[in-house]
């Protein structure tokens, strides 16, 4: 049974959403807390009473993502990170290190119930691989030496301290700029740099001359799809302020938590001019969740900057009439979550947010979420299974209401774009690339980091901020893992950018660049590509559910020595059997890199067949 103290903050949490079932999942995070770290039905049958949702949703929700422990596990959970990033840094010797010294495989528990060791997916720890985590905590930059103190320390009942080094350059001076300042997180420090005048500044402006301003910016899409931001926002129905007397609509917009009371009796609302949606508030969404595999720039500007990304949301908030705006966080950045809801804590004390509430939600694990209908539906306590579009999340989103998502590094570059204007931001980089923009390079470079440079920087400028290639060149993946492959010979001439990394014959996505030697086979690395997107497909589409599942049995097959002589061509049938066909972008996030690696470098591939 739930603690006195646990009922307590579950109830709170119910408090603070709009809508009460959206509580489900923090709260089934607090019942795993308090239950050693572990969660079973009856447990999550209370917790959904208290929430106000079916048992059979809850149990949904705790079968659905990783996060939630529905069986034992020991009292440190030791997970490691061997996605691609982690693989090419290192991360299997210091797995198998663990293993041997521990006496368990991958899944076991140790005798004495200490210890249960796990594989997990990308961290979004890429720069700092390999790493490792222990219950909430991660351990970066680890080696086999750091890996024995850690487990000592461990045995002997301590968590040490974990600190982290990362590597990073600014030759913008705007997302990172704060990033190398002592209390960087404060709002002290955060005003002292020039802080808040932009949002002072646009409260100053009418809504519309903010959405003019972000639209003449031509600021696209940091998440990966790179749509125009302000177009985005331009597809918000059209409102018109009324006012209504009537009970029965005051009940709607007060469950809705739209109503604004301006009176006794009387309530303003915004009423969408010929639709369905009449009255329904607006919602802005942060995404936050980082989940593809060599993406780690977000949470550069959440950890170390959080009050510019705070300042953005409030900016866009009020331009779009948003009166409730969420941060979905990946749950794996507990400490990062703290931070924002610090940094929230302070911008309302100090008067920045009177006319908005920000809402730190946090995710469980669940790739997939980072693709924004599945983000809404795990806001709203559901599992995160993506919806089919039309209607797209502009016109009914969250709660079936207007809702914009943007990421963190769109809605980070908004203060910039309002206080210098979009004339200056689009001095950085050129028409239809404009702005900067944060690079995450990792895999086989000497300073793997967080780089900022204008859209347009050539590729081997960033290698070089990163410290140039450690060996020999072997191939390069530019925007995070569902992009193309280039190999060595095709990135000459490449700039960082939409435009030229598609003349290449590629993706700019997140920017997330992994740079491999000749140290590493391919085929290997298609196998560890294709098992992270089996495991995180979320089964609703058969093409993607049986199409990655296929697809790593096959690579598996090859590998292990038993494929057969049409097993090359089968994986490219399936690849083109699956993009285009799936409710959201996450079969075409395997097809498409899958089949690259298979066609540029077949050779490796042919091989195994030998």
């Amino acid at each position: 049974m739930l603690s006195t103290k646990a009922v307590e903050s579950i109830q709170k949490l119910t408090e603070k959403y709009p809508c009460r079932k959206s509580a489900l999942m923090p709260a089934l995070m607090i019942a795993q807390k308090e239950n050693s770290n572990y969660i079973d039905r009856p447990l999550a049958a209370e917790v959904a009473k208290l929430v106000g949702v079916p048992e059979a949703r809850a149990y949904g929700v705790l079968t659905y993502y990783t996060m939630y422990n529905i069986k034992n596990i020991g009292k440190y959970h030791i997970q490691v990170d061997t996605n691609i990033p982690a693989t090419l840094m290192g991360a299997r010797k210091v797995l198998d290190f663990i293993k041997n010294e521990l006496d368990i495989e991958v899944g076991e528990t140790t005798k004495d119930g200490l210890f249960t060791l796990n594989e997990v997916e990308c961290l979004a720890s890429c720069g700092t691989c390999p790493v490792i985590q222990v219950n909430d905590v991660y351990y970066e930059n680890m080696t086999i030496e750091k890996t024995k103190a850690l487990l000592e320390s461990l045995k002997k009942g301590v968590m040490p301290e974990s600190k982290t080094e990362y590597n990073w350059g600014s030759e913008c001076n705007v997302l990172l700029k704060n990033r190398g300042t002592a209390n960087s997180t404060s709002i002290e420090v955060y005003k002292k740099n020039g802080g808040y005048k932009a949002l002072e500044k646009a409260l100053g402006m009418e809504p519309q001359a903010v959405i003019n301003e972000v639209k003449s910016s031509a600021i696209r899409g940091r998440g990966g799809a790179g749509f125009p931001a302000g177009v985005k926002w331009g597809f918000l129905p059209k409102k018109t302020s009324v006012e209504s007397d009537s009970s029965d609509d005051k009940a709607f917009y007060e469950e809705l938590h739209s109503v604004v009371n301006t009176g006794v009796g009387r309530v303003t609302y915004a009423k969408v001019e010929h639709g369905k949606n009449a009255g329904k508030p607006v919602y802005l969404i942060c995404n936050a969740d980082e989940g593809e595999p060599g993406t780690f720039k977000d949470r550069q500007i959440m950890e170390y900057d959080p009050h510019i990304l705070v300042e953005g949301m409030a900016i866009s908030a009020y331009a779009l009439g948003a009166k409730t705006a969420f941060i979905y966080i990946r749950g794996e950045f507990g400490w990062i979550a703290d931070i924002l809801d610090r940094a929230i804590d302070e911008a309302k004390a100090d008067g920045k947010l009177e006319d908005l509430d920000i809402i730190v939600h946090r995710g469980a694990g669940a790739y997939v979420c980072g693709e924004e209908t599945a983000l809404i539906e795990s806001i709203e306590g559901k599992r995160g299974e993506p919806r089919m579009k039309p209607p797209f999340p502009a016109v009914s989103g969250l709660y079936g209401c207007p809702t914009i998502v943007n990421n963190v590094e769109t809605l980070a570059s908004i203060p910039f774009i309002i206080e210098k204007g979009a004339e200056e931001f689009r001095k950085f980089g050129y028409e239809n690339n404009t702005g900067f923009k944060l690079f995450g390079i990792s895999g086989n470079v000497n300073k793997p980091g967080v780089y900022e440079f204008p859209m347009g920087v050539p590729f081997a400028k960033v290698l070089e901020a990163a410290g140039g290639v450690k060996g020999n060149l072997k191939a390069v993946i530019t925007g995070g893992l569902s992009v193309p492959i280039l190999k060595a010979n095709e990135i000459e001439g490449l700039n960082m950018d939409y435009d030229s990394c598609i003349k290449h014959g590629t993706g700019l996505g997140s920017g997330g660049i992994m740079v491999i030697n000749d140290e590493f086979s391919i085929p290997e690395l298609a196998y560890r590509t294709i098992s992270f997107y089996a495991h995180e497909s979320c089964g609703q589409c058969s093409p993607c559910r049986n199409g990655s599942d296929s697809i790593k049995e096959i690579i598996g097959n090859l590998i292990a020595g038993e494929g057969k002589k049409d097993d090359i061509d089968t994986i490219i049938k399936i690849c083109d059997s699956v993009k285009g066909y799936t409710i959201c972008p996450t079969g075409e996030a395997f097809a498409v890199p899958i089949k690259t690696m298979v066609e540029k470098f077949r050779d490796e591939f042919e091989a195994l067949l030998n």
